[in-house]
């Protein structure tokens, strides 16, 4: 029997499929992937989501397995180098931004101790379940997180941006109730 899972995830692309079921919505503690989600959700602005899967593997190798701190050391022959890479969205405002992110994320994590620590404390380490199947593009919450990260100098961390992130790294859990990735169970499959 096919599992029934959200809406948006096409059940044609096994990329989508696997991406739903394996990483959206799951809480995310690792401060690697949390960047990588971070500027991912970056560059998809104004791109479908898939595009962006297609060419994730790209991207690792072209920014060096998202690793902040080689990241926030690019300068401009680094990013000459981006703009001719036809793996990625070659876009030199979000690659810009990225570098700039990179900088703001290392800062984030000195005062912190951790992204992760930062950004799980807007919700006191709680994850947001959410019991409809209303579709939003933001919230209190995403506006908050992009107000301040804006404030720390980050860019293209508009709120609509940070929703999907929030969404992403399970900070916000948006499946659909009869996803069967909805959380009538944990992620270790204990029932709540």
């Amino acid at each position: 029997m096919e599992r029934k899972r959200c809406r948006w995830a096409d059940p044609a692309s096994e990329l989508y499929t696997a991406y739903h079921d394996q990483e959206w919505g799951r809480p995310e503690h690792d401060d690697r992937k949390l960047f990588e989600m971070l500027i991912l959700e970056g560059f998809q602005a104004g791109l479908s989501w898939i595009t962006i899967l297609k060419k994730r593997e790209a991207f690792r190798q072209a920014f060096d397995g998202f690793d902040p701190a080689v990241v926030a050391e690019y300068g401009p022959e680094k990013m000459e180098a981006l703009m001719e890479d036809p793996g990625i969205v070659r876009n030199r405002r979000k690659i810009q931004a990225a570098v700039q992110n990179a900088r703001a994320f290392l800062d984030i994590q000195k005062e912190f101790g951790s992204f992760d620590r930062y950004l799980w404390g807007f919700t006191d380490g709680q994850v947001i379940l959410n019991t409809d199947d209303e579709v939003r593009a933001s919230t209190e919450l995403s506006d908050q997180v992009s107000k301040d990260l804006k404030r720390r100098g980050m860019n293209f961390v508009g709120s609509v941006i940070i929703y999907s992130f929030l969404q992403a790294v399970g900070v916000v859990n948006d499946h659909e109730t009869g996803c069967w990735c909805y959380p009538r169970q944990n992620w270790e499959g204990e029932t709540r």
